[in-house]
């Protein structure tokens, strides 16, 4: 099981991002297998979700089981990046919430990442491995 409270939330910061946009950056290192936040938002079905994707862009949500978590309105976790070799992962808490858990040491400084995990971002991606796949 990961380790229990203090998560290291306050440690975090949005910034530029070198990947897109925005980024979330640490200003302390991350030990490997401890929770750094909780994934919270508005608690939606997959109707909902679908239809907030499609008719709104809304890309900021997250699957739970059989719910899904809109983070559209949060200051930090929005802003939450994709990258095919993430430092971190999410990880079950609860229906309403999830856990954004290191998936190695993570160095203060460094941007915070995960695996989307869904088709059409392989396509938009330039992380070193997709830009490789592209030139094949």
């Amino acid at each position: 099981m990961h380790n229990k409270r203090p998560y290291f939330e306050k440690e975090l910061e949005v910034s530029e991002s070198s990947l897109h946009g925005r980024g979330i950056l640490t200003k302390i290192n991350i030990p490997a297998d401890h929770i750094i936040c909780i994934i919270e938002g508005e608690v939606i079905d997959e109707a909902e979700c679908i239809r907030r994707e499609d008719e709104e862009g809304n890309v900021y949500i997250f699957c739970n089981g059989d719910n899904y978590i809109d983070t559209f309105n949060t200051e930090v976790i929005k802003n939450l990046n994709h990258y095919c070799t993430p430092n971190c992962y999410v990880d079950d808490r609860d229906e309403s919430s999830l856990f954004l858990v290191a998936e190695r040491d993570i160095k203060a400084g460094e941007e915070l990442t995960i695996d989307y995990d869904y088709e059409e971002i392989y396509e938009h991606c330039n992380c070193e491995v997709c830009r490789d796949k592209k030139a094949i």
